[in-house]
């Protein structure tokens, strides 16, 4: 494992973390506490030292799993995590629907307090404002309240995470340059490039850390989907329409030459793909079984991808991959 400095600060991050959403919200099967514990530990095992979660994960499970799993040693990972969601108060949610966002000095104070004994904790480590639209990237009050966080010890660094959808590019871009930021959270895989390309050049601008979730673009970039894949019942994404799994394979056809040597697989070189980009701090695949975590924590080790596998990744991403028409598929997350 390598592992990257996180903007100013003197946090070092795994360049393959571990977005613990996979293990707590049942969106990616069935959820079993004692798998989930041990799943993460053994991520650790494989040098892997940031776990990303949030307070809404699970309605606040993934907090508590990541207590579970490493509350006996606190010092050896680095702990993010994300608050905003009014979920306290606003309890049914349909599917993917946003619930609803309070920025108020007494939600987000009681929101992280909250998040700490579900950690248990005196400290995040990395703590980010949960899909931040610009009426919390213009609330200067909000970043005060963050910079008097660090100041009462209660976090090291804090930052905002994008989304819920691809995109947000106006508002990552407003946080780096006008807030006090060290990492925006942010979709960016070699089949979805914008608007993670312009965050890209603003964060090298502005010595930002970047950290990137869905680089594997659902899994689509894992290798591991054919024309006859189904999901189980309780998969996010046994409710995408057919054409993004047809689309999808149709452009990964066009990768093969990321593979060709046989020294890393398509999932590694997903992976190398973003880390080729010194602004980004570490990525988060979805990993929810022991055989992913053996592929992707031994991803940095693989060969870099090179200038010329890069420059055809980018004439393959200007021309659609050679499809006739451009997607209309996009990506939806939490």
């Amino acid at each position: 494992m390598k592992y990257r400095r996180l903007g100013d600060t003197d946090i070092n991050v795994s360049e393959v973390g571990f977005g613990v959403w996979t293990v707590s919200t049942g969106w990616w099967g069935e959820v079993d506490d004692e798998r989930s514990v041990r799943i993460m530990r053994q991520a650790h095992e494989r040098g892997i030292n940031y776990f990303d979660t949030a307070d809404t994960y699970g309605s606040g499970k993934g907090e508590t799993l990541l207590a579970d799993a490493f509350g006996h040693m606190r010092e050896s990972i680095v702990i993010s995590t994300k608050i905003g969601y009014d979920f306290y108060n606003h309890t049914a949610r349909r599917g993917q629907q946003e619930r609803p966002q309070d920025w108020s000095e007494d939600f987000i104070r009681f929101a992280l307090e909250q998040s700490l004994k579900r950690l248990g904790t005196d400290y995040v480590d990395f703590l980010q404002l949960h899909n931040t639209k610009m009426d919390a990237i213009e609330n200067d009050a909000l970043f005060a309240l963050m910079d008097q966080f660090k100041d009462e010890g209660k976090i090291r660094a804090y930052g905002v995470a994008l989304g819920p959808k691809i995109g947000w590019l106006e508002e990552g871009v407003r946080a780096m340059r006008e807030r006090n930021v060290s990492g925006v959270q942010m979709i960016h895989n070699i089949l979805e490039q914008d608007p993670g390309r312009g965050l890209i050049e603003t964060a090298r601008e502005t010595d930002t850390s970047l950290v990137v979730r869905v680089p594997h673009s659902s899994g689509m970039l894992e290798g591991k989907y054919d024309e006859n894949t189904t999901f189980a019942k309780n998969d996010h994404r046994r409710h995408r329409p057919k054409e993004w799994l047809i689309e999808g394979l149709r452009k990964v056809e066009q990768l093969s030459f990321l593979t060709e040597s046989g020294e890393r697989t398509l999932g590694q070189a997903a992976l190398k793909f973003i880390l080729a980009a010194p602004e980004v701090a570490s990525t988060l695949p979805n990993i929810y079984d022991e055989e992913q975590i053996e592929e992707f924590a031994a991803a940095p080790e693989t060969p870099d991808l090179t200038e010329e596998e890069l420059a055809r990744v980018a004439e393959l991403y200007e021309n659609n991959f050679g499809l006739q028409e451009q997607s209309t598929v996009s990506e939806g997350l939490i």
